[in-house]
């Protein structure tokens, strides 16, 4: 039906520049991201709730806390950790990458919140000086005396049942699952118009997508914000690699390896995100370059005969698609401002309806797993509108920026 409604607009566009030309145009600004959408709608429809299993023993597990420069928010950070209900064993270690703050200070002051905890130990490790965060994680990993490995970063909050959630879904996950990714929000959503919209970012775009491909055991990403690993996987790749995106580039090369990457939906950590729009374009941009990364490196997973394979294929096609989108959309918007209706005009609007169906089913299945958490999370609508009308104009010329600085050879760094 879409690509019927679309035929009068891919002829006038043809007519004006050249058949192929409108249909590449039309293939990658609506019926590829069309596809895209109703493949998630249904899979979240037909699947909403998590799936757990309450394990027999619950396994020790050791947490990684990767901190550079994080003297204002890592003392909540581990206030968050010594308030986990979790029943198994927790070893914590903080590594400190060379901080020239007052982080380790802060660290040491928080050791009083472990000291009557028996089932919780706190291990501060400091590095005299900055490796990066794939060496501080690797450095850790070798620290770990246990076979689970969480990581979160040093301004990431935890709910208080997130990692009970996360290995109840490791253990309903099928044989070979070496990753659970878990579900990261913002945490300071009203700081700015910038994480206002980020706050729906989060929660309708990257939860909801994560929450599909967990479905198939394809997870593209288990983020080192909070995720947890097999350890003996990590050794078996070498730990992460020293890259933009090192947990981009670590869950591919476990995926390449046949292993299942999982995500659990209700397992919710409070990210601290960028709070101006040119931290925001650092960030993203840091992220598309992660993804050519991961591209150029486990190609071959594009090959592999599993479901979860499309995902793959869906993040190569976004290249096309963000460039189709700089390049051609946000253009024709600009030209329709004028009357000229080139690339959009009135029958864009169709897209409407679609879209707030789309917003208000994720909306309710996001809603109703954060009501099952006792989780109450403030929303702004102006955030909403944001995320809906202005957001994919800004971040997809900041992915082209992205693909661009790594097929150019940009400096990497990983706290920018």
């Amino acid at each position: 039906m879409s690509i019927w409604l679309s035929m009068p607009w891919l002829a006038d566009l043809g007519a004006l520049t050249h058949p192929i030309l409108a249909l590449v145009v039309l293939t990658f600004i609506a019926y590829v991201p069309g596809f895209m959408n109703a493949f998630l709608l249904v899979s979240l429809v037909l699947r909403p709730d998590a799936q757990r299993r309450t394990p027999q023993h619950w396994p020790s597990i050791s947490v990684l806390v990767a901190a550079y420069n994080e003297e204002e928010l890592i003392g909540d950070t581990l206030l968050s950790l010594s308030a986990l209900e979790y029943p198994g064993e927790l070893e914590i270690i903080v590594l400190d990458d060379g901080s020239q703050d007052g982080t380790t200070a802060v660290v040491q002051s928080c050791e009083s919140l472990f000291a009557a905890l028996p089932s919780r130990i706190l291990r501060p490790v400091r590095r005299e000086q900055n490796s990066g965060k794939a060496g501080v994680l690797n450095h850790g990993l070798e620290l770990a005396s246990h076979e689970l490995v969480v990581t979160i970063d040093a301004d990431t909050l935890l709910e208080p049942g997130c990692l009970t959630a996360m290995i109840e879904r490791l253990e309903a996950s099928p044989p070979g699952t070496v990753a659970i990714a878990g579900t990261v929000l913002v945490g300071n959503a009203f700081k700015s118009w910038i994480t206002k919209a980020q706050q729906w970012d989060y929660f309708h775009g990257i939860a909801a997508v994560k929450r599909m491909q967990g479905m198939y055991d394809g997870t593209l990403v288990a983020q080192g914000a909070f995720s947890l690993y097999q350890r003996s996987a990590l050794l078996e790749v070498g730990g992460w690699p020293d890259m933009v995106g090192e947990d981009i580039v670590l869950t591919w090369d476990l995926l390449n390896r046949d292993y299942c990457v999982g995500h659990a939906e209700d397992a919710i950590a409070w990210t601290m995100a960028p709070t101006t729009f040119r931290e925001l374009a650092q960030q993203r941009k840091r992220w598309a370059r992660g993804m050519i990364e991961a591209l150029a490196l486990h190609g071959s997973l594009l090959k592999k005969r599993r479901l979860s394979t499309m995902f793959i294929w869906w993040n190569l096609l976004f290249v096309s698609i963000d460039l189709a989108f700089t390049l051609a959309f946000i253009p024709g918007i600009i030209l329709a401002l004028f009357g000229i209706f080139w690339l959009a005009g009135p029958v864009t609007l169709l897209v409407l309806p679609i879209a707030a169906l789309w917003n208000l089913v994720i909306y309710r299945i996001q809603m109703r797993m954060l009501k099952r958490q006792n989780i109450r999370m403030k929303r702004s609508v102006w955030g909403f509108v944001l995320f809906a009308f202005v957001y994919p104009l800004l971040m997809q010329p900041v992915s082209v920026w992205g693909y661009f600085a790594e097929f150019t050879g940009g400096k990497k760094q990983w706290n920018s």
